[in-house]
């Protein structure tokens, strides 16, 4: 599903201007550690205008509902998805900024992107941990959120408690340790109506390989 054409000149001209910025000192990061292993990072805040990189994003070509098999049927994921292999290849520069400095922060190459786009308070994802993105015993995995602001949970693979973090637009969380091998993560849906949300998930060709 296509949600809207190529950018024009117009459009890129907003990173040459200054409105978009990210906080490169990350200076409103908190930790949470979650056990002895893993722990999550979130930085509130961490772009500024937010919004205008979710209007970019929802407008490039690629977006589409994808099917996933769910115990012995084909459904649709309740969300839209579009992903880009090499992050070179992304159509907004402002995203190579961004792997660049993540990746300059956690000392992982962060070298392509997927991106999710809940249309309303009803799309949402299960619970599940990043794999095959994660093939080693500890990794660290950056999702930015924009837009509407919604839950972002985890509990520990074995069960337990849930861990509530509430991403607004703008934020920053980053998943690390042994997280993506003990926990699992979920975006559930919200009761209450909510608007449109990318998250944008950057991944590592170096974390994907076992080692």
């Amino acid at each position: 599903m296509t949600l809207g054409s190529q950018f024009g000149p117009s459009q890129l001209r907003l990173f040459e201007s200054g409105e978009l910025r990210l906080d490169a000192d990350f200076r409103s990061v908190r930790r949470v550690p979650l056990d002895g292993s893993s722990w999550v990072e979130h930085v509130s805040g961490w772009i500024s205008r937010n919004e205008q990189l979710l209007d970019l994003l929802r407008e490039i070509p690629g977006w589409e509902q994808r099917k996933r098999w769910m115990f012995t049927r084909l459904v649709e994921e309740p969300r839209l998805t579009a992903e880009y292999p090499v992050l070179s290849d992304a159509p907004v520069p402002f995203l190579r900024a961004i792997g660049e400095t993540l990746s300059e922060r956690y000392g992982v190459p962060y070298d392509s992107a997927w991106l999710n786009l809940y249309r309303d308070h009803r799309d949402s994802t299960a619970w599940h941990a990043d794999r095959p993105s994660c093939r080693r015993e500890r990794c660290m995995v950056p999702v930015v959120s924009l837009g509407e602001t919604r839950r972002f949970q985890l509990r520990h693979r074995e069960g337990g408690p849930t861990t509530t973090f509430i991403a607004n637009g703008g934020d920053l969380i980053v998943m690390g340790g042994r997280c993506q091998k003990d926990w699992v993560h979920c975006v559930p849906k919200e009761t209450r109506g909510a608007g449109m949300r990318i998250s944008v998930n950057f991944a590592s060709s170096v974390q994907a390989t076992p080692g």
